[in-house]
């Protein structure tokens, strides 16, 4: 599987949580059947020496899933911040229109207003080619906001105007970390750590409790979905369960809509 196909995997938690918890099924039963074939364990000192092996590559694996963890929900965090950064700044700029030359400040604010719409959409929506579309009209919507404040700070080179293109610069800024942001993604690297290490654990707790009750080797293997899912799903922007609701951009929606034009 090439890395992008790796990487679409990490999208979809649900699907990385089915296919783990057979990959772990799979690891652990098949480490069982390995015991009960060789059965080296019957020997006490190479049995306490699996035992000490299996924890500590059960320690190290705890150590990798909880870095992980603490990754995806420093991104998830991050996501949020930006997401309130990037509404203040855009519903700060909306005020200091009003300092710009008059046809520039109705243009902004216009501007802005359409600005805004694409940027929920960007937080709301699933599908690709949507995104594209959205990407393409906020770089356009960016291009005229830019000119129109350029027009008025070469007009009236003011330091209110210039406070005016402070602003304009700074909401243009918040969108750039924002996307940033949405890129910013555990590394595959990671991952791939993760995986190896939970099929190794798993081989070796089927191996060592080969004679004990199927409940006993399920259990290794349910516990490490879940965790992939739930990192996978707080790391995933747009197609987790947990997700950035842009609670900012929709509450300065319904405030510049109920101004006064």
């Amino acid at each position: 599987m090439s890395e992008a196909g790796v990487g679409e995997l990490f999208n979809y938690p649900l699907l990385l949580f089915a296919l783990t918890l057979i990959a772990m099924g799979v690891s652990v039963h098949a480490g069982a059947l390995l015991g009960r074939t060789v059965q080296l364990v019957q020997d006490h000192d190479k049995s306490e020496h699996m035992v000490v092996i299996t924890n500590a590559s059960l320690g190290l694996l705890a150590l990798i899933i909880g870095f992980s963890f603490s990754m995806a929900v420093s991104r998830y965090d991050q996501r949020k911040n930006y997401e309130e950064e990037e509404a203040n700044a855009i519903g700060t700029e909306y005020v200091r229109a009003d300092l710009l030359q008059e046809a520039d400040a109705a243009a902004v604010r216009q501007l802005l207003i359409q600005y805004l719409g694409q940027r929920l959409v960007f937080y709301v929506s699933h599908d690709l080619q949507q995104l594209e579309a959205v990407d393409r009209e906020t770089a356009r919507l960016e291009a005229e906001m830019w000119s129109a404040v350029q027009r008025s700070a070469r007009a009236d080179p003011t330091p209110p105007v210039a406070l005016a293109v402070s602003g304009m610069n700074d909401a243009l800024n918040r969108q750039s970390y924002t996307q940033a942001a949405w890129w910013n993604r555990i590394p595959y690297g990671a991952w791939m750590l993760m995986v190896a290490l939970a099929v190794v654990c798993n081989l070796l707790i089927g191996y060592i409790a080969h004679d004990m009750g199927p409940l006993s080797l399920t259990v290794l293997p349910f516990l490490v979905a879940v965790s992939f899912f739930l990192i996978a799903d707080i790391d995933s922007p747009r197609h987790g369960v947990i997700r950035v609701v842009p609670r900012n951009l929709l509450s300065l929606e319904q405030s510049l809509h109920a101004a006064p034009k």
